[in-house]
């Protein structure tokens, strides 16, 4: 089995130094990964282009030709560690500094939020939705330096984040939008190329999850929008833009952020492990003043 070395950010402010206690949560230090568990042999398969076409039948049609670079998305990509600040991870796909002002019941859901870090952080009383276990999911699973791997097949697009072993569907066989999907933690994709770009659009988002690690909320009427394009053979470049009135008065437009091709990474296994959340309860969380968090 190959190994590989993938940043990775704790998410707490107490962390562990012995091995008994292992989270994978974020805070500014990174630290080495662990061994990794080797895909199932459906994605140990060449990686398929594939040309959007808006018809399943003649998608299949085109797979064997040679697409161009520019419509070919699959590997392994990591963000570059350029963050906001000195010493913080590259967590910067959504970026503060664009954030637009909340409306009343974003305001309502911003101020409720007790995260791990920031400005707003209180050690011991911190809600963010991962510590109960809850599945990450767009567009803060994208956001976290973590790599993710895209796998490209007739009619639509995979896309596998490490980051709780989560993996989504984005459809591409031209089908829209459903017109009152059942909210989701990942919502319901589709994607289409418009010219050498990528565009993905995503609703039915339940709101239970931030759109970020500072508490920034997500409501069930974002309307979420991805572009993706291959730079080069080692580069790709993704904006995201949230369009959410529930929560925010304008449209969240960030700039793009740049990944690197890992062509010798593999997706490691991730989840998130209730035992482990409670025994750092036990022994960090709580001693600090602070609740456990946990799913009992």
């Amino acid at each position: 089995m190959k190994h590989r070395a993938s940043l990775r950010a704790k998410e707490t402010f107490g962390h562990r130094s012995g091995p008994v206690f292992v989270l994978r949560r974020w805070v500014s230090e990174m630290r080495v990964a662990g061994s990794l568990a080797i895909l199932g042999a459906a994605l140990g398969l060449t990686h398929i282009t594939f040309a959007q076409t808006g018809k399943p039948s003649q998608s299949v049609k085109t797979q064997d030709a040679a697409a161009p670079l520019s419509h070919d998305l699959s590997g392994v990509w990591m963000q570059y560690p350029d963050g906001p600040a000195p010493g913080v991870p590259g967590m910067n796909a959504i970026d503060q500094r664009f954030r637009p002002p909340f409306t009343p019941w974003g305001q309502a859901r911003f101020d409720a939020a007790r995260p791990m870090q920031g400005p707003t952080a209180i050690a011991g009383q911190e809600n963010a939705p991962t510590l109960h276990c809850d599945p990450d999911g767009p567009p803060r699973v994208l956001n976290l330096p973590n790599p993710f791997e895209i796998i490209q097949i007739p009619g639509r697009v995979l896309m596998f984040f490490e980051l709780g072993h989560v993996w989504r569907t984005i459809w591409t066989d031209g089908r829209g939008l459903p017109k009152d999907p059942d909210p989701s933690w990942l919502g319901y994709s589709v994607g289409k190329w418009e010219g050498d770009t990528f565009v993905v659009e995503t609703i039915g988002f339940n709101d239970k999850l931030w759109v970020d690690v500072y508490g920034s909320p997500r409501s069930d009427q974002m309307h979420l929008t991805e572009r993706y394009r291959r730079v080069n053979h080692d580069t790709l470049e993704m904006q995201i833009t949230m369009d959410d009135p529930k929560a925010y008065t304008k449209m969240w437009v960030n700039p793009p952020k740049l990944h690197k091709l890992e062509p010798k990474w593999e997706i490691a296994e991730w989840f998130c492990v209730v035992e482990e959340e409670n025994a750092y309860s036990d022994a960090i969380r709580k001693p600090a003043g602070g609740i456990s968090t946990a799913p009992r």
